[in-house]
């Protein structure tokens, strides 16, 4: 046991060296590629956060990390299909590149988008059978089942992609959601899904050396996109695999609930901004600077303190969801919903004093 247990300690260093060497070794180039091109980044644009061009490339190094370490360390398993996930990883690097360098428009975002979850979801098998008693629903019917995990993968690829709007919130977000998955996998003796978890986990690390305030170079939709689309595998696989039937008991309780704590913070933020757009009449695909982490910043703290606050919370959450597990799903993601409003209720708070400029605590309401 042992031996077994080194070789797997080993097989996991190895990929992830691997992966945050060949990030670190290709971001430079990148660099001196996008700066010789003038390949860099919109600083005009009112969403932006710095006064001064910084390539968007980054997420060319994270996808060629990633490919290349699944490539050379993959686990041959015919339960997970590593060729539908890395070709729809091809599909979404090629639209993020042509969105970094000349742009794509929203409604031709999302038919991609589509087709890839659809590719996923229907051929490569990838998708919820069940909700687990959330709502009062267990087994879903083939189309029911389809349909939500499209729409899921969806929702977190996008989520990932509206986080990136300070240095080192998306890649350390990934590290976490793809880092606690990559620990379950483990002790789930799932070791193929740990490995894919944990190639990603450490072509970000890599990036981050450049993208840590102050930033030298941003994933771009490139990199967003891939994370997120990774995330939302794991996140799928890792329910699925945690599934209660009359044969099989599960490793990880209340895994639905446990993978909404890993990814409560793009969930939260998106479906956040999405209701107040819809709820203003504008469009939820709008863009605008009202993200959780546009408003702590307003609060007065940088892009670090605001990366750090935030993952600090994530990892908060899910500790406490692994230990409270037993309590069950539907409670624990409204224990979890309920911790993000407080959260964000108070971020409110705290930004009408300032605007104000006096305490009171009438401005809790208004």
């Amino acid at each position: 046991m042992p031996e077994y247990f080194n070789i797997h300690y080993l097989y996991y260093l190895c990929i992830v060296v691997f992966s945050i060497l060949t990030t670190l070794l290709s971001i430079p180039s990148i660099l001196h590629v996008a700066r010789t091109r003038h390949l860099y980044d919109d600083v005009g644009h009112f969403r932006k956060q710095h006064d001064h061009g910084i390539p968007r490339l980054g997420g060319v190094a994270i996808f060629a990390s990633f490919n290349l370490t699944l490539l050379i360390f993959s686990m041959v398993d015919k339960s997970v299909p590593l060729t539908y996930i890395l070709t729809s990883s091809i599909i979404l690097f090629a639209m993020g590149l042509k969105d970094d360098l000349s742009g794509v428009n929203p409604s031709t975002k999302f038919v991609i988008q589509f087709f890839v979850g659809a590719l996923l979801v229907l051929l490569g098998d990838i998708r919820l059978t069940s909700l687990y008693g959330v709502f009062g629903i267990y087994d879903l019917s083939y189309f029911e089942s389809a349909a939500i995990s499209i729409l899921f993968i969806i929702l977190i690829v996008n989520a990932f992609n509206l986080i990136d709007g300070i240095d080192g919130l998306a890649g350390t977000t990934c590290v976490i959601v793809n880092g606690t998955f990559t620990i379950l996998f483990v002790y789930m003796k799932r070791y193929e899904l740990a490995a894919i978890s944990l190639a990603i986990v450490g072509a970000v690390i890599g990036f981050l050396r450049f993208n840590i305030t102050p930033a030298k170079i941003f994933m771009g939709d490139t990199g967003s996109l891939l994370i997120g689309l990774i995330s939302a595998v794991m996140a799928l696989q890792f329910i699925e695999a945690n599934k209660l039937t009359a044969n099989n008991s599960p490793a990880i309780y209340s895994a639905p609930a446990v993978a909404f704590a890993i990814l409560i913070g793009p969930i939260f933020d998106t479906l956040r901004v999405f209701i107040l757009r819809i709820a203003k009449g504008t469009s939820p695909f709008g863009a605008d600077r009202n993200h959780i982490h546009h408003r702590m910043l307003r609060l007065g703290f940088n892009h670090l303190q605001t990366t750090f606050i935030l993952a600090g919370i994530n990892i908060i959450t899910i500790v406490m969801v692994l230990r409270f597990s037993f309590i069950g799903n539907f409670a624990l993601m409204g224990v979890i919903f309920g911790i993000s409003l407080l959260f964000n209720w108070g971020i409110t708070f705290c930004l009408r004093c300032r605007e104000r400029e006096r305490f009171t605590i009438r401005f809790l309401f208004a």
